[in-house]
Order: structure tokens, then sequence, then C-alpha cells
């Protein structure tokens, strides 16, 4: 008996099947789990892809238009994106019919790690459109059944789960191709300021502004208008090569501008490339930064032919003209006392002189034409001339009839408090300027121009080719 008792004891036979039996609900436990992790993380994928691609699609409406955020709703509702996994009862569901929030925000934390402040959310949709940059998606939580029983460890008797998603996602505008120039909104501060910039452009008359002078030139202590290049560069010659560039490599967005601060007195070499007029030393090649077709500038040609050929003023003076400031200045009634015009300037002395028998009308033009007008129908017609030729004397012209054009990123300054030690500034609205004549030298190196168009609201689109226009994920 002993014996027998001994050999049971011993006896290791279908040990296996009791470890199976004491471990088999573990298995199944683990096993039933991960299935209910990897459903569950389906699902919040689900949802999360459908809270991206809603929030894009309404961000990329978010241009600073007064009807933004009416078309950013109309842009939200188009999209539809389905789920699965959920304990909604049907196989897949819309992402519609979990229902979704959103709120527009005209800015975001500085740290991701910081929630969404009331001072971030627009609250009238109406009046701040306008200000509308980011948009936050959130989807309802909807609800999620686990196959494992949690309600046997939990102890409430539930066995569901709620999975949500938000998203959100920014407007962001740029230019490139830009030179490195700001000026302050010379219409005014704020809204007001920008709306009076856009009517600027309506009908035919445009005004000048002095872009720079040392008079007045000043945008608060210390800053003349100049921005660092975007890789951060101070450099004087780097900034004035980019404003003899036919294409600057470099992109400013629209969220900040990194000011230059003091005054770069020989800018005027580079700008003035574009009017055939060269430093000496072969400092700029016209093979690579070449004049523009039209230099008419009220100047006769010194030493034609030369590379770097010198330009003298124009003998007899009364044979020879540049296209003339706007008659009120430097006394007009502006906000800005010697830098806004009104767009008023003599034509009919500027046809006598460089286009004998002819009228701004008697061309095809409009009684108010631009300057820029004027340019172009010079441009496109270079044998009705005076004394002065419109085309270049010393090097072939750009065949780009926008040569003579620069950019400027304008500031609402009075509002950003732009200050001397330099700084980075959100951008009001990006500008295109027609030079009117070439920068003075120094110490002075006055810059005018006259405005054509602005991005955004109000612009008449001719800066769409350089604007780009990017939609992405912040959260």
């Amino acid at each position: 008996m002993l014996r027998i008792v001994r050999a049971f004891w011993h006896d290791q036979r279908g040990i296996a099947l009791i470890l199976v039996s004491i471990m088999l609900p573990v298995i199944i436990g683990f096993s039933l789990l991960a299935i209910d992790a990897s459903r569950m993380n389906n699902l919040h994928n689900d949802l999360q892809k459908g809270a991206d691609a809603m929030a894009l699609a309404s961000a990329a409406e978010l241009d600073g238009k007064s009807d933004s955020i009416t078309r950013a709703d109309r842009a939200l509702g188009l999209v539809s994106n389905q789920y699965n996994f959920s304990g909604a009862g049907s196989a897949t569901q819309d992402l519609a019919t979990a229902g979704i929030t959103r709120r527009y925000l005209r800015s975001l934390p500085a740290s991701d790690s910081s929630p969404i402040a009331a001072a971030n959310v627009i609250i009238d949709e109406v009046a701040g459109a306008v200000e509308a940059r980011f948009v936050e998606v959130a989807v309802t939580p909807v609800g999620f059944s686990a196959i494992f029983p949690a309600s046997f460890i939990n102890g409430n008797n539930a066995n569901n789960y709620q999975v949500g998603a938000d998203a959100v996602a920014g407007f962001r505008s740029s230019v490139c191709d830009f030179t490195p120039m700001f000026i302050c909104n010379p219409f005014g501060d704020g809204e007001d300021g920008l709306n009076k910039l856009a009517q600027s452009l309506t009908g035919h008359k445009r005004a000048m502004i002095a872009l720079k002078t040392q008079k007045s030139g000043q945008y608060g202590p210390g800053n003349y208008g100049f921005l660092q290049t975007p890789d951060g560069d101070l450099a004087t010659p780097k900034i004035t090569e980019m404003f003899a560039s036919t294409k600057p490599k470099a992109c400013y967005g629209s969220e900040g501008v990194n000011t230059r601060p003091g005054n770069i007195p020989p800018v005027n070499d580079g700008i003035n490339t574009r009017f055939d007029i060269y430093p000496g030393g072969n400092k700029y090649d016209p093979a690579t930064y070449p004049p523009a077709r039209n230099v008419l500038k009220g100047m006769d040609v010194k030493n034609a032919g030369k590379s770097s050929c010198d330009y003298v003023a124009g003998s007899p003076a009364a044979s020879y003209m540049a296209e003339p400031h706007d008659t009120c200045l430097p006394s007009c009634a502006t906000n800005v006392p010697d830098k806004l015009g009104d767009g008023n300037w003599d034509r009919p002395t500027y046809f006598s002189v460089n286009h004998p028998g002819k009228t701004v009308t008697s061309v095809g033009l409009d009684a108010n034409a631009s300057r820029y007008e004027v340019y172009t129908w010079e441009f496109n017609n270079p044998a009705e001339h005076g004394a002065e030729q419109t085309t270049p004397q010393c090097n072939t012209g750009s065949a780009d009839p926008k040569r003579r054009l620069i950019d400027v990123a304008i500031l609402d300054c009075s509002t950003l408090n732009v200050s001397g030690s330099g700084g980075n500034y959100p951008v009001q609205t990006f500008a295109s300027f027609f030079l009117t004549e070439p920068a003075g030298g120094p110490p002075n190196a006055d810059i005018y121009g006259e405005i054509v168009d602005i991005t955004g609201r109000g612009g008449q689109g001719t800066l769409d080719n350089f604007l780009r226009n990017e939609v992405q994920l912040y959260r």
C-alpha cells in the first residue's frame, strides 16, 4: 500500500492539463484585452482622422476675410468620415452622427502643453471673422463596448468606455521671392487702417508712399523699414543683394517677420540695378541682376554700352522728367505727413515732356492712370518717347514688367509697438510697390514707391503668384 501511495505521489503524468486549466482564464483574458485594445485604438484612429480632416478643411477657409467663418463652417459640413468598432449598435457610423463642436481661435498658447485660454477664442464670430486663424474641432466622445468583462475589475457594473478626439488646424500665408522691407500702415492703425488701405486700390489713382526717408524715416526708434533675412542674417551686403535680385531666395510668413534695426544707406545700390544704374567694381553682374525693360527716370546716359555706365541729370532739364511725386507731397493732409500722397500727380506735364504730342487719354489710359499703368504702357511701346529713351542703355533689360516692383510687409506698428531693439511682429498684409525713381544715395537713400496691390481681402489678385497659403495641424 505504501508503495502504491509513493508511486502516485511521484507520478507527473497529466500535470500539463492542470497547468493549462489554471492558466486558461488568464490566457483568454489577455487575448480579450489585446482585442479590445486593438478595437479601441482603431476607433480612436478613425475619430482622430475625421477630426483632422474636418479641422484642415475648415482652416483652409480662414483667409482673413469677413465671411471666412461662414465658409469654414460650410467646409466643415462637407467632410464625411466613418468610424468603426463603437458601441453605437451598427458596424459603421458617420462622424457627423457622433456630433462635433468647433471653436475659432485668433491665436494659440505659446506652449503646446498649455490649454487654450479664453483670450485665444473668438467670441463674436461675425466681427471677429477677420481675426480667425485657427479652428479647434472636437468629436463628441462615442461609446465603446469592451469584450473583456471590465466590470469584473472596476466593480461599477459598466463595460463601456467613451472615446473621443480633437484637432487644431491653422491657416498660414507666406510670400516668397520677397524683398526684406516693411513699412507701418500709412493709412492708420488696426482694422480701419487695413480697410482704408484696401479702399485706396479702387479706381486708377494710386497713392505715392515714402517707403524710406531720412527726414522722417524711422518706424519706431532705430527702425528704418528693413527686415532680417529669413535665416536671421543682419548683414547689410546680404540685405542689399536681396534688393538687387530678381528672385530673392527668401520666404516670409504672415505670422511674424523680424525687423532689422539700424540705417542701411547702401541699399540703394541694390534697388538701382533695376534702373540700369550699377555700382563700380562689378559688384552686381547685369546678367544676374538685369535692369527693367523700362528705366525712364529723367536722366541722361553717360558711357553708354558700358557694364557700369553712369547716368547724369538730363540736359536740357525741360526735356527730361522722371515720374513725379504726388503734387501734395510733402504736406499732404494724411495721418502720416511726408510719407503718404493722394494719387494726384502731374500727368499732363509728364506726357508733354516724355511723349510729345500725346496725352494720358490719347494712348488709351484712364485720365487718372497710375504711374504703374503709364510705366506698363511705356514698357509695351518703347519707341514712344522724347529725349530720354525708356529702354536701358547699358544692359539688356529684363522681360518681366514687374522688375520695378518691390514687395513690402505692412505692419500695424502702433498696435504692435514696434521698437528699435527689433523683434518678431505679425504682418497685417503684404503689398507690392512700383519704384517711381532710383533710390537716393548716402546719407539719405530715400525710397519712393506707388502702391500697386495687397494680399488678402481688398487685394486685386496680382500677388497670387508669390503668395503661398498653407494649412497645417498644430495640435
